[in-house]
C-alpha cells in the first residue's frame, strides 16, 4: 500500500471516529499517526463553529504540541478527573477488542486517560487486526530505568524475546514519563493476554503495559473497500 492510500484510510477512520464527538465533551486525545488526522478533523470542524465547547486532555507532549497549534483547546487530568469520549489508535486490535499499543511510547499515558473514559474508541486502519495479539506487533512493557536491565531474564521467562527501545545514535528511548520501554516479542503470539498482563504487573519496575484489556468500546476500521465499526455503533 503506497503511503498516499495509508493516510487516506486513517483520514477516513478519523471522519468516521469523529461521529461520537458532541460539543461539550471532554476527549482524550491519542497519540500517533491516526490521532493526528482526528486532530485536523477537529479543528477544521471548529473553524466552521462547530464543537466550540469541547476541550482535549492529551495523552503526550506531541499530541498536545499538535492541538496547541490547531487551537484546541486543552486541560489537564486534574482539572477533568472524568472524560466522555477518548479516541486512539492501537497497533494490534482481536476480534474481542482487546488491544496492544504503545509504538508511539505513550502507553501509560494512555492507559491513564483511557481509563478514565467512558468510551474508548480505537481508529485503524485493518492490518491492525489479528486474530491474536502478539503475532504482528510487539508488546511494549515500561519500566523503571532503574529495574531495565534486571527485568530482561523475567520477561524471557513468560516466552518474550525482550529488546530495550532506542532512539536514533542507539540511547534508550525515554518517554514522557521518564521511563524506558522494553519492546517484547512472543513467536506465537500471546495465548492469555489477562494473565500475561496480571504477571508483568506483578512484578517490582514494570510500571505499565501496552495489554488494553476491556476497555475498548468500539474500532474504526478503514480498508480500500470503506470504513466498518467493530462493537458499539456497529
Amino acid at each position: 500500500m503506497q503511503t498516499s492510500d495509508a493516510e487516506a484510510l486513517k483520514r477516513a477512520a478519523a471522519e468516521r471516529a469523529a461521529e461520537w464527538i458532541e460539543d461539550g465533551m471532554a476527549l482524550g486525545l491519542g497519540t500517533g499517526s491516526t490521532v493526528r488526522h482526528l486532530l485536523d478533523v477537529i479543528a477544521e470542524r471548529r473553524d466552521r463553529g462547530n464543537w466550540g465547547s469541547i476541550v482535549g486532555v492529551p495523552t503526550s507532549e506531541d499530541t498536545a504540541r499538535r492541538a496547541e497549534r490547531l487551537g484546541i483547546p486543552l486541560a489537564t487530568l486534574a482539572e477533568r478527573g472524568r472524560l466522555d469520549l477518548t479516541i486512539d489508535g492501537a497497533d494490534e486490535v482481536d476480534p474481542q477488542l482487546r488491544l496492544i499499543k504503545g509504538l508511539g511510547g505513550a502507553l501509560l499515558r494512555e492507559k491513564v486517560v483511557a481509563s478514565v473514559s467512558a468510551r474508548l474508541v480505537i481508529v485503524a486502519d485493518e492490518s491492525k487486526l489479528v486474530d491474536r495479539l502478539g503475532t504482528r506487533a510487539p508488546l511494549p512493557v515500561e519500566v523503571d530505568p532503574f529495574a531495565a536491565p534486571i527485568l530482561a531474564g523475567f520477561l524471557r521467562s513468560l516466552g518474550a524475546e525482550p529488546t530495550l527501545r532506542r532512539v536514533d545514535g542507539g540511547a534508550p528511548l525515554t518517554t514522557d514519563g521518564g521511563h524506558q520501554i522494553l519492546d517484547c516479542r512472543f513467536p506465537a503470539g500471546i495465548a492469555d493476554p489477562e494473565a500475561l498482563e496480571a504477571a508483568l504487573l506483578g512484578r517490582a519496575g514494570v510500571l505499565e503495559t501496552g495489554l488494553f484489556l476491556g476497555m475498548a468500546t468500539a474500532a474504526v476500521i478503514a480498508a480500500p473497500g470503506g470504513v466498518r465499526v467493530l462493537g458499539e455503533g456497529a
